[in-house]
């Protein structure tokens, strides 16, 4: 990540703190859902009924650190084969977008995500890991879905 991209992300921490990133649940689920920028929708989930039946609920703000940590939970709570990605995308970012580039093509030699229209989809998890990743978890593409109950929906309970 460039000098420039991180001052700004950290002056964003501070004028428009987002305190809540992620929502623990079941941890013997197999289903992991991520919201992307939808604040109000990761709420929404950690506030119901739904929660008992998935691992983990958290949001993906950015294409570099953000997919760096969901790499690095999925490698760590290997019982998550899915994740349900839903929500808005987050403007400028597109990591909803990179989420799934990277999950199809992987990474090049330093590090970026392959076919990603982010601006900064550089990561730092090793190539194992990325691969346990594309080998391991399904994606359900639901981006730009905001409503909940449409979510729920489909989401495959096993």
């Amino acid at each position: 990540m460039n000098i420039i991209a991180e001052a700004i992300g950290e002056l964003c921490k501070v004028v428009l703190p987002i305190p809540v990133e992620y929502f623990k649940g079941n941890p013997n689920s197999s289903i992991a859902i991520c919201t992307l920028s939808s604040m109000n929708l990761l709420k929404k989930f950690s506030n119901s009924e739904i929660l008992k039946d998935i691992s983990i609920v958290g949001r993906l703000l950015t294409e570099n650190k953000g997919i760096d940590s969901i790499i690095e939970y999925v490698n760590n709570h290997q019982k998550i084969n899915t994740i349900v990605v839903c929500g808005k995308e987050v403007w400028g970012h597109k990591s909803g977008h990179s989420l799934f580039e990277l999950h199809k093509n992987g990474i090049d030699k330093n590090n970026r995500i392959i076919n990603s229209s982010s601006p900064d989809p550089y990561l730092t998890v090793s190539r194992l890991k990325i691969k346990y990743f594309q080998n391991n978890v399904n994606l359900v593409n639901l981006i730009g879905e905001t409503d909940y109950e449409r979510i729920v929906s489909k989401i495959k309970f096993t």
